[in-house]
């Protein structure tokens, strides 16, 4: 039914993300899937990586640990953002249309007053692509 699984990761926050990838994880191995983790960030440094390309070392790392974890063929693909923060949604959604992934899994939080004022991004990267989008509250 899933050939390949796109899960976007931050980095700094894996903790919060512990959930959603073991849902991932999960999924790929019922499938039989490809799981493509998917890591959004700026050209300027940043506390995590300097430089893009530290970004997808570090990335490509992450990939290969959850693959010797989960025993699943992974991919992991950098996003190029000037400001992660505002255009997210978007750079998800044209990451989502030109890696051919037909399942998204991402972590979310919890519903908050500030819901209202500030929507999901699950729920935008939803009704902007044709893939399946599974959200997983931690």
């Amino acid at each position: 039914m899933y050939n390949k699984i796109m899960v976007p990761v931050d980095l700094a926050h894996l903790d919060q993300l512990a959930k959603a990838l073991e849902v991932a994880a999960d999924l790929a191995r019922h499938y039989g899937a490809e799981v493509c983790y998917a890591g959004v960030t700026a050209t300027a440094p940043s506390p995590l990586a300097h430089t893009p390309q530290e970004y997808q070392q570090k990335l490509d790392a992450f990939s290969k640990q959850q693959a010797a974890e989960h025993g699943q063929a992974v991919s992991a693909r950098v996003v190029i953002s000037h400001d992660p923060a505002a255009d997210l949604d978007a750079v998800l959604v044209k990451a989502i249309e030109e890696s051919g992934v037909d399942l998204v899994v991402m972590g979310t939080h919890l519903p908050r007053h500030l819901g209202i004022l500030m929507p999901s991004h699950g729920g935008k990267v939803a009704t902007h692509t044709d893939a399946s989008i599974l959200l997983v509250r931690p």
